[in-house]
């Protein structure tokens, strides 16, 4: 099979196209000829050489997968070959990922293909997605009545925080969600969001006055990070819940004490990492599926188009801050 490894840590460049022997699926595993592979912020992290979730080197990366199981393991019950899957399988720590023609996954964490989207489609969703999920529903939990704020309204995780929040809410459920320019302003919108902020231009003080009366937002979706974890602690409400999705630094939480706020941390990538809680992730994107179903949830994909040999564009067009939705390569 061909594969794209990645031999040594650095730039984009470092990827590589090999033939390597196709792998066989073990106990409770599937074989699947890869359809599409997601690219995810962690990714390019991974990559770079700066994450703890790395794997050994040589490496295949690549988290989100779609494709056909080709062949299934002892123990797997629920696929069989020919089944259209996603879910988000390997491309970290011990576990090799989806940029190959074949890839061997752990049947808990896939679930079946939403009929309606492409393998393209698909692909997009697992990561973000269970992320989302993990975060609103998962730790949140109750969306009806709140005033929900998410930043990064058109970024891979943001586009599916503002849905989720919208499809998990009630008719008194409102969502905010900020952009950097007109265009992205104008997706959110039509992904549910009922406020855009475009916070170039307003500052936290301002649209939490304009948009709540001063009162801040019952939750908060940071899928951005960094300094931004400080705005989305001044735009909670007292005894508000924010949610955080990259939380690398150090930070003074005292504004988050005289507030009362519930701070949650999401690292989805822990049940592959530690093999607890696989089978909850194969849930959730069943339930995905059901959404997606019904339209209250679709995939926001980047226009640009990659195959298994632009693995390195792919990167560099992700890394450049110019893409809208989620980068996915065409692997098969």
């Amino acid at each position: 099979m061909k594969a794209m490894v990645l031999p040594q840590f650095g730039d984009p460049d470092q990827f590589a196209l090999r033939n390597l022997p196709d792998p066989q699926p073990g106990l409770g595993e599937v074989l699947i000829r890869v359809a599409a592979s997601g690219v995810n912020p962690v990714d390019t992290k991974i990559r770079r050489g700066g994450s703890a979730v790395a794997p050994e080197l040589p490496a295949i990366l690549g988290m989100d997968v779609a494709g056909t199981v080709e062949a299934v393991g002892d123990g797997v019950a629920g696929f069989r070959p020919g089944d259209a899957v996603y879910g988000c399988a390997g491309g970290l720590r011990g576990i090799p990922g989806s940029l190959t023609e074949r890839m061997v996954a752990d049947a808990r964490l896939l679930a079946p293909k939403p009929e309606t989207l492409s393998f393209r489609e698909a692909a997009a969703l697992p990561l973000v997605t269970i992320t989302a999920w993990e975060g609103l529903i998962d730790r949140v939990r109750t969306l009806a009545g709140k005033r929900v704020l998410v930043y990064g309204g058109t970024g891979g995780v943001g586009h599916v925080a503002i849905q989720l929040a919208k499809a998990h809410g009630d008719h008194s459920t409102r969502v905010a969600a900020t952009a950097s320019s007109a265009e992205k302003a104008e997706i959110s919108r039509d992904l549910g969001a009922d406020d855009v902020i475009d916070y170039r231009q307003e500052s936290t003080a301002a649209f939490v006055q304009r948009l709540t009366g001063g009162e801040g937002f019952d939750v908060v979706f940071d899928s951005v990070g960094g300094d931004n974890l400080n705005h989305a602690i001044e735009a909670a409400a007292i005894h508000g819940e924010v949610v955080s999705i990259v939380t690398h630094q150090s930070y003074d939480l005292g504004p988050a004490m005289a507030k009362g706020l519930s701070l949650h941390i999401v690292l989805m990538l822990l049940p592959m990492l530690h093999d607890r809680g696989r089978a909850h992730h194969g849930d959730i994107l069943r339930s995905v599926s059901a959404l997606v179903a019904t339209r209250r949830l679709r995939p926001l994909l980047d226009p640009h188009r990659f195959t298994l040999e632009q693995v390195a564009d792919a990167h560099r067009h992700l890394e450049s801050g110019d893409a809208v939705g989620k980068v996915v390569i065409d692997v098969g």
